[in-house]
């Protein structure tokens, strides 16, 4: 790697030597020196100059300059507002124009207290104002989406939102119209913002005109409390704070991890918190009886546990959500396989462990000059960060290809396996530039197929393991998935057997209380525990229900799709016991030795699962760890697709990222949910006498959904796209009509 050629600068009378091309605001931050801004955000890309908080004087040039928006020279001699009265005199008029028409409202504002403008014009403003005539006012708030309202007469036309909205998410759905002194905000035709990043405009507003209508007037910044934890909502585990008052949860903010997620969050991981409340959260122990389910103690809990347990023995199975952290799964599969020798869990795909030896970091996506995406789902379905990253690496001019059923190069959906051995085989125009490019980035986005091993093979028969700025990533359902298979591997050295019958189905977690799969599995045993947060996902069918905790109330750990082991931290303590603490009480009748606390298993697992790692080393940004010689993966098999007759197309199934139990209570985030619709391709609707909006049957198996259609002109021919809450019992070949 080359060294970069240094410059020397003065800042204030302070001489420091910074790379060439370094941008004022940061040169100046290297002496020690604060250059105060407002538009200035270097995650959005190139400075636009626009708020001229940050105006400085330079030996040299006549006026004054917006120093966010030059880069240092050799020998430039710069003066800030503590040291130059020019660059005072302009900082001072710089905020007392902004605060012209900005209401003076701070002691109502939810953003008063933690307020960028506030601080600066207590530090740069003057002391009074010279205006006297009445301020403009508008009318507010003006609901920009449910979870969103803007307040125009705050607004400092700043436009980070607008930046965000356009050269971020790439949405285009936040707008700055009119022009002079009537520019306001607004969304593209009044619409609602509905993005899944649109949480990040809350965020990046350095005052209070955009505000989260979850939070509004909820909390103030001298009685909260924060919590810096992880988001478990998919498998990318963003670093998150909490702000707690009171024992509640009442907002989410980005803590940003540089190499996960710079600091963006999407509105799953933001705004889902409230399900924390819902009102069909279970507290107490459910058990079924002649008269279906009642409350009991959990002292009455442990002792029908322990009975089905001992009942069952030798014919158990667990069924995983992949959500439960890494100790959790640990303490379960310690009490069932060494106190009961139950050898049967089913797992959410885990990323398979060949992907170790091409271990790269999130960020390293955006310096891509290649980035392959092979699966059925969109990326931003499974891990909508990673879609930022790919989005930008797009922006930096890497070559972005997908290959997908609506991907830049459509295939049919299963098909992803077969698409990694066509471009393993290197005779196609793209696999040869992937051998040639130093810096390629593999992704695999979809179900089914081994997808981690499959996309782990492409990487090393293109020799990714030696390019160090290469790597693959496998995006998972759930959070994590590796934690648990590797936790309930550790847990016995057993082989794996699946009894028949089933005498006891162990349900663990909300995601697989609510999985179709699952409740298949539980028609076929004899009885069922199942551990969930909500009434409504098991009351039909469990003979036991233990109610469990949420991420935000839990400590101990998750491994993300890189394979890094993060921290959760518990933010507020959960309406039921911990799940660890009844589980080691229930260890304890089978004569079996677990901590009751996630530091005491951790600490035990440290040495097998996280490299003699302590809580502390993992930090407040965990470190990733290093690459693994490569091993071949099981060579896995190619799903069969049943033969479909003329008339009848593909269907393709896709989990939503704004789906499942925390999203569907919570009614702010009701808009973001999918339509109850079926996508078809035009040439599909053509055949079919469909166009968009119409109202369709969709039918097999002897089953019928009626669905609203949707033309996407991107999607391959032959299928039928429904998400996986619409679809019912649909499955493989489907036939769709007007109705």
């Amino acid at each position: 790697m080359s060294v970069p050629e240094l410059v020397s600068v003065t800042v204030d009378d302070r001489t420091v030597e910074v790379p060439k091309g370094t941008g004022l605001v940061e040169a100046a931050q290297a002496a020690g020196i604060e250059i105060p801004v407002f538009c200035y955000e270097p995650r959005l890309g190139p400075p636009v100059g626009a708020c001229r908080m940050c105006l400085v004087e330079i030996e040299g040039m006549p006026k004054l300059q917006a120093g966010c928006t030059l880069t240092v020279a050799p020998d430039m001699v710069i003066k800030t507002a503590a040291t130059s009265e020019k660059a005072a005199e302009g900082q001072e008029a710089t905020l007392e124009f902004i605060l012209v028409n900005h209401p003076l409202d701070c002691p109502v504002c939810d953003k008063g207290g933690e307020c960028p403008l506030q601080d600066l014009t207590f530090r740069y403003g003057p002391g009074n104002t010279r205006m006297s005539f009445a301020k403009l006012t508008v009318d507010k708030p003006i609901p920009v989406s449910p979870l969103i309202a803007l307040d125009r007469e705050r607004c400092i036309l700043c436009y980070r939102c607008t930046r965000f909205s356009e050269d971020v998410a790439e949405d285009g759905q936040l707008i700055a119209r009119n022009r002079g002194a009537r520019t306001e905000i607004a969304t593209f035709e009044d619409e609602p913002y509905r993005s899944p990043f649109s949480g990040n405009v809350v965020e990046l507003c350095p005052v209070g005109a955009l505000t989260s209508t979850l939070y509004r007037f909820d909390a103030r910044p001298w009685d909260i409390q924060s919590v810096p934890t992880v988001c478990t909502g998919c498998a990318v585990g963003c670093n998150t704070s909490a702000t707690i008052r009171e024992g509640k949860v009442k907002r989410i903010l980005s803590r940003n991890h540089p190499e996960i997620d710079r600091g963006w969050l999407c509105d799953k991981g933001r705004f889902a918190y409230p399900h924390l409340r819902a009102e069909d959260r279970i507290t107490t122990p459910l058990r079924r009886g002649p008269k279906g389910l009642v409350d009991i103690s959990w002292d009455d809990a442990l002792d029908e546990t322990e009975r089905l347990l001992r009942e069952s023995a030798g014919s158990i199975v667990t069924a995983f959500s992949g959500d439960e952290t890494t100790e959790l799964a640990y303490a379960l599969g310690k009490l069932l396989r060494r106190g009961l020798d139950a050898h049967s869990a089913v797992m959410p795909e885990a990323t398979s462990n060949a992907l170790e030896a091409f271990r790269l970091p999130l960020s390293a996506i955006a310096d891509a000059e290649a980035v392959v995406v092979v699966g059925d789902d969109p990326v931003v379905e499974r891990a909508p960060i990673v879609d930022l990253w790919i989005k930008e690496a797009g922006r930096r001019g890497a070559e972005v290809v997908t290959y997908s059923p609506d991907g830049s190069v459509p295939t049919l959906p299963g098909s992803g396996a077969q698409t990694c051995r066509e471009l393993a085989s290197g005779r196609s125009a793209v696999a040869r530039q992937l051998r040639d490019a130093e810096r390629v980035v593999l992704v695999w986005s979809g179900p089914g197929g081994g997808g981690g091993a499959r996309i782990a093979e492409l990487a090393h028969a293109l020799g990714l393991e030696d390019k160090h700025g290469s790597g693959a990533f496998h995006l998972p359902e759930a959070a994590n998935p590796r934690g648990v298979a590797l936790a309930w591997a550790a847990a016995a050295d057993a082989d794996e057997s699946n009894p028949e019958p089933i005498e006891l189905l162990v349900v663990s977690g909300d995601a697989a209380a609510s999985n179709p799969d699952v409740r298949v599995l539980a028609e076929q045993a004899n009885r069922v525990i199942v551990l969930t947060m909500f009434h409504e996902l098991a009351a039909g069918w469990a003979d036991l229900i233990l109610p469990t905790t949420a991420a935000l109330e839990r400590d101990g750990t998750t491994m993300n799709l890189e394979g890094r082991a993060q921290r959760l931290r518990r933010a507020v303590p959960p309406p039921c016991p911990d799940e660890l603490a009844w589980i080691a009480k229930l260890a304890a009748r089978f004569d079996v030795e677990l901590s009751p606390h996630a530091a005491g298993v951790f600490a035990e697992l440290a040495e097998t699962l996280f490299r003699d790692l302590t809580l502390d080393q993992l930090g407040p940004h965990a470190p990733l760890p290093a690459r693994h010689p490569y091993v071949a993966p099981d060579p896995g098999t190619t799903p069969e697709h049943a033969e479909q007759r003329p008339g009848e197309l593909q269907l393709q199934r896709y989990r939503p990222l704004f789906s499942g139990p925390a999203v569907e209570r919570v009614a702010e985030l009701g808009f973001q949910r999918p339509a109850r619709e079926v996508e078809l391709s035009a040439a599909d609707a053509v055949t079919l006498g469909i166009s968009s909006g119409d109202e369709v049957v969709v039918r097999s198996n002897g089953t019928s959904v009626e669905l609203r259609a949707r033309v996407n002109k991107r999607l391959v021919g032959g299928v039928a796209r429904v998400a996986e809450e619409h679809a019912g019992d649909l499955h493989q070949a489907v036939e769709v009509a007007k109705s």
